[in-house]
């Protein structure tokens, strides 16, 4: 009876033994799916907010060719910007980006307008001329005649400038004939009579008999002078047109008034402002994005240029030098997306990193 009580026994624990061990191991397979659904969860979520990232950038990206920027040693100073408010921005994101390589690097940024950035260079004052069109020949001139040779002109990248309504206009699309009517006292991109109403531009209902109220920038800004060219076929503005100091303003204005109109570059596109399409000679309309602007289809793209005074045949100081490098490079190109521009194709980079000696 003893013996049989004991096998019992034995028999009793090594069933709780082996049931503990099945149970441990249930346990730990449990916990290794767990792990493994979060690290799948986790995977997932990072693919879907890098999906997310590329489709708000509108899968644009730096040409694979353009090099990486390489720090080197020796370069320090001040950056004294004086020039376009279209690239505040771009210049501010650029000199953070490249004081991060070098913390002895300060800059100074002032942007009141395109046709400030000339005398600034002749000047001495600055450093950097950006500019969002190309010197005028009177300007190129003057600084010629100052310095016996021209200044040096460096593409930077890419803008559309945008023609912007607030956000709750159910227009669409405009003609440059139909823009021109709307900005412009003479029409002399053809336009057959003067749009001062919402109706003119084919809306309807509530908005048809509304005025249009327009904005636009002073006549100091590259800006001005490349809509007035490029939009107005080099037409006057009406006087009725609301300059305003700087694009953000521009764009703060259309925000507040549901009946407006402006231009300004489409990096300073807010959720207050909806970007319209433009037509060429009755064409189809097309978006401001990048493919438009690459295929000409979009009436408004433009370079944004960096004047700099470099001495032909002459290398350029180290601070100069470096700083253009890194804005002709993936690191400053990177900052030209992030800002809502579009970057320079690889072989335009390189010949201009050949132009600057590097």
């Amino acid at each position: 009876m003893k013996s049989f009580t004991k096998l019992f026994f034995v028999l009793v624990l090594g069933f709780i033994i082996v049931s503990c061990k099945q149970a441990q191991e249930v346990t730990e397979n449990v916990e290794e799916k767990a792990q493994e659904t979060e690290e799948m969860v986790e995977e997932k979520v990072e693919e879907v907010k890098k999906e997310a990232d590329s489709k708000s950038e509108g899968n644009v990206s730096v040409d694979s060719g353009v090099p990486q920027y390489t720090k080197v040693s020796g370069v320090s100073g001040n950056v004294n910007s004086v020039g376009s408010d279209t690239m505040n921005n771009l210049m501010a994101l650029w000199c953070e980006g490249f004081s991060k390589y070098y913390p002895n690097v300060k800059c100074q940024i002032e942007g009141k307008g395109s046709s400030t950035a000339p005398p600034a260079l002749i000047e001495g004052i600055s450093t950097f001329g950006p500019m969002s069109r190309a010197m005028k020949s009177k300007e190129v001139d003057e600084f010629e005649k100052a310095f016996g040779y021209k200044p040096t002109q460096i593409p930077t990248s890419i803008d559309t400038l945008a023609v912007y309504v607030n956000k709750d206009n159910p227009v669409d699309c405009l003609s440059i004939k139909q823009v021109d009517a709307i900005f412009s006292k003479n029409r002399t991109c053809g336009g057959s009579s003067d749009i001062p109403t919402w109706g003119g531009a084919g809306l309807s209902d509530q908005w048809g008999a509304k005025p249009i109220s327009v904005y636009g920038r002073n006549s100091a800004s590259g800006t001005y002078g490349y809509f007035k060219k490029k939009a107005l076929c080099k037409g006057d503005y009406k006087d009725t047109v609301k300059e305003q100091p700087g694009s953000a303003s521009v764009v703060q204005g259309i925000t507040e008034d549901a009946f407006s109109i402006g231009y300004s570059g489409i990096g300073y596109k807010t959720s207050g402002v909806k970007a319209i399409s433009l037509s060429k000679d009755g064409g189809s309309c097309a978006e401001p994005n990048l493919a438009n602007v690459v295929s000409g289809e979009y009436p408004l793209g433009r370079y944004l240029y960096l004047y700099v005074n470099k001495k032909p045949n002459q290398k350029l100081d180290p601070l100069r030098s470096e700083f253009l490098k890194y804005i002709l490079s993936q690191e400053g190109q990177k900052v030209v997306i992030k800002d809502g521009y579009i970057p320079l194709p690889a072989d335009v980079v390189a010949d201009l990193r050949n132009q600057i000696g590097g």
